[in-house]
């Protein structure tokens, strides 16, 4: 599969040091993005940025921020220029019972899983309204968005909301020119979930749910981003793309 050209547009990837958000920036370096490449990790964005020269893409510019911290995330975005792509991969999971769930673990969930995409997309959409450019903003959510699962209530209420953020800042920035979507995967082997599919019976179990009969891979979600970036899809917004292998089909 080609790859749309964004050549000449600028991308901000947050959360890009690994996983989804690692696959996501070099996706969009190679399909001619210039990507800023924002994490805590400053050695994974040096090494991100070092993968994607040597494969000859444009540059992938490292920028070092917490997203978690609003004030700084605002004054780092606004010493760069606008950008025309935002994709959130910014987010976690704390798998628990719910009657065990702590106010402490539901705080630390909803900052990290939904203020920091309220205010990743805000920032950006500001910059480019104030610009008077058009642009796409892309929030990488999860299958578990749409539907219920047992331990993640926390998890499924999170990416509910910001599902229906995506919903309602596509419909207050359309007038802009700015697009606003999802990415959906379903369960993917990443740092984040290679303790639970350690278990047999939990990794059969996804297995079975998913009629493709597959785990997604990183690059499935990227190939997604980089659609929802490009003018492929410039009629699309407010929508949630589903790259989920069928689970949420039965």
């Amino acid at each position: 599969m080609s790859a749309p050209a964004l050549a000449g547009r600028r991308a901000l990837v947050a959360g890009a040091s690994r996983g989804i958000g690692r696959a996501c920036a070099l996706a969009l370096a190679a399909a001619g993005a210039e990507v800023v490449a924002l994490a805590r990790d400053a050695a994974a964005l040096d090494a991100l940025a070092a993968e994607a020269a040597q494969a000859g893409a444009p540059p992938v510019r490292p920028l070092v921020c917490d997203a978690l911290d609003v004030e700084r995330l605002r004054s780092a975005l606004d010493a760069i220029e606008p950008c025309d792509v935002l994709v959130d991969a910014v987010g976690g999971n704390d798998p628990t019972p719910f009657l065990d769930v702590t106010p402490e673990q539901f705080d630390r969930l909803s900052a990290l899983n939904v203020r920091t995409a309220f205010f990743l997309m805000q920032r950006v959409a500001a910059r480019l309204r104030a610009a008077g450019r058009p642009g796409s903003l892309v929030m990488v959510t999860s299958q578990m968005g749409h539907v219920g699962a047992p331990l993640r209530t926390v998890y499924c209420a999170t990416k509910h909301a910001v599902e229906g953020l995506v919903k309602a800042a596509a419909v207050e920035l359309a007038p802009h020119g700015i697009r606003v979507n999802a990415v959906a995967p379903t369960f993917i082997a990443t740092d984040m979930t290679r303790a639970m599919f350690a278990d047999p019976a939990f990794s059969a179990d996804v297995l079975e749910r998913i009629p493709l009969g597959r785990l997604a891979e990183p690059e499935d979600v990227a190939a997604a981003a980089v659609y929802l970036a490009s003018d492929a899809s410039r009629m699309v917004t407010g929508t949630s793309l589903l790259v989920d292998g069928g689970w949420t089909a039965r």
